[in-house]
């Protein structure tokens, strides 16, 4: 039985349900290199170019953790999924990174994925995944019918109020669905990338550590792309970075929410793009708009710190709503 290694950053928070089903359904064993650690994180830094941003670093970690657990890595070149946006030359280049970045690596499965040159643009990927596996048509159809579905489970639950890491467990472990939101409660919005606001290492956990503080947090990924979709943001230029215009977008929607008593930014040390997703943010929200808080996080980033500003910010809230 081959072993497929997908590491557990980046694309994992949105698409693993998806390629850990297809790939079973072909016969073959998903390796994961489980959560980030510190060591993990160390060794991506290690090894990654110094100017690469957290997330890559990360991302270099993971890779390593499959080292020598797999026969092939997954590392697919996604470039375009809507026909109107990119996403950031880091995933563009990931294969590549990897491929030359880090020596004797296992070989990595490699497929582009745009859907600018075709409609079909995923399933003609995975199409040439199955190819390269030996795969008959037929039981690659049949196996991605299988993925979509359970993709469509984990679309569900991120709109019942669950984060992308808490989808996952429930999906691959089935374990229940216990309700996460809490009656009477203040609700924050939590924006940034989803592969930075569930990696409870890099975020120091800040989703739990609101909902510890008796907050609903809901971020991005529980919106539809419906309700993204119909959002316009005030900055005068169209972000052209996949993820960043979904930021964006989702922050107006909240902003526009009275159910919403503030907005934090998680954003990466590092992250040309991020930078200026903040500034557009402030901009949108203006003078007089939701409270909002920039939490920048990169390798170094203290837990003690983040929850005093956590705590801070959220003290702060809750006297503005009392009026004091």
């Amino acid at each position: 039985m081959v072993r497929i290694g997908i590491p557990g950053a980046l694309f994992y928070f949105v698409y693993y349900p998806l390629w850990r089903v297809f790939f079973e359904g072909l016969g073959a064993q998903v390796v994961t290199s489980g959560k980030t650690t510190r060591e993990l994180l160390d060794n991506g830094v290690r090894e990654a170019l110094a100017d690469a941003c957290v997330p890559v670093k990360l991302f270099f970690g993971h890779a390593m953790a499959l080292k020598e657990k797999v026969d092939q890595l997954f590392i697919p070149r996604i470039v375009c999924l809507n026909n109107k946006t990119v996403y950031c030359p880091k995933f563009l280049g990931l294969p590549d990174m990897i491929r030359h970045g880090l020596p004797d690596m296992p070989p990595i499965m490699d497929v582009r994925v745009d859907s600018r040159d075709s409609k079909l643009a995923v399933l003609r990927a995975l199409m040439a995944v199955g190819e390269k596996m030996k795969a008959s048509p037929p039981a690659v159809l049949g196996s991605y019918a299988k993925a979509r579905v359970t993709q469509m489970k984990f679309y569900r639950l991120l709109r019942n109020g669950f984060q992308p890491a808490e989808a996952i467990d429930m999906i691959l472990n089935r374990k229940a669905a216990i309700p996460v939101f809490r009656p009477g409660q203040m609700t924050f919005a939590v924006v940034g990338y989803s592969y930075i606001i569930n990696d409870r290492y890099i975020s120091v956990d800040v989703v739990n550590k609101l909902r510890r503080m008796e907050i609903n947090v809901l971020t991005p990924d529980n919106l539809s792309p419906l309700a993204i979709a119909r959002q316009r943001y005030n900055s005068g230029k169209q972000m052209f970075w996949t993820f960043s215009d979904k930021v964006l977008r989702a922050t107006r929607y909240f902003t526009g929410r009275k159910n919403i008593a503030g907005i934090i930014h998680l954003s990466a040390f590092g992250c040309g793009p991020d930078s200026i997703v903040d500034r557009f943010i402030q901009m949108d929200n203006g003078p007089g708009g939701t409270p909002f808080m920039t939490l920048t996080i990169d390798e170094h980033s203290g837990e003690a710190g983040v929850g005093t500003r956590l705590e801070a910010f959220v003290d702060m809230v809750k006297r503005k709503k009392r009026g004091e």
